[in-house]
């Protein structure tokens, strides 16, 4: 078994990517992969990308839904299966994520690193503000301030041909 754990979505030739994986693993075996579902469940990420999009609907195409097509379960098939996988499977691994507060969340987009992060640090700290105010007023805060939200990743496998 080969598995590809939430990289395949930052490989632009996903089609080469997938011939590796394909090519290394011994007919018979399995390729796997898992992508975070950045258009739904990854609720921590698809609650950010929301209010900054209705902040500035110009940075549309940094929202991870939007540049990482492949977060779908019918992407995902699609791939595997115009890869030579046969017997390909999706399916839907869910993590529940639990917040101990409002700073809890938010920190972590303070870390500069990777899309969101960028995002929000690349921001004026007035518009980080009314970002991050933004958030706040959506987010399902409970009574003692914790948030519990979901992170789904979608998980794919498929069988190398026995005749490879």
């Amino acid at each position: 078994m080969v598995v590809s754990g939430l990289v395949l979505n930052f490989i632009p030739d996903k089609a080469r990517a997938m011939s590796h994986l394909t090519r290394a693993t011994k007919p018979g075996g399995q390729v796997a992969a898992y992508v975070w579902d950045y258009t739904g469940r990854m609720e921590l990420m698809r609650y950010f990308w929301d209010a900054a999009v209705e902040l500035k609907p110009e940075n549309r195409h940094l929202d991870e839904g939007v540049r990482f097509p492949l977060c779908q379960p019918d992407s995902l098939l699609q791939l595997f299966e115009e890869s030579g996988l046969t017997h390909v499977e999706v399916s839907p691994l869910e993590i529940s994520t639990h917040f101990q507060n409002f700073d809890d969340y938010w920190t972590p987009f303070l870390g500069g690193q990777f899309p969101a992060p960028d995002y929000a640090m690349s921001l004026s700290e007035v518009d980080r503000a009314k970002l991050r105010e933004r958030i706040r007023s959506r987010l399902p805060i409970d009574k003692d301030g914790s948030i519990k939200m979901v992170a789904r990743a979608w998980s794919v496998r498929g069988v190398v041909d026995t005749d490879a």
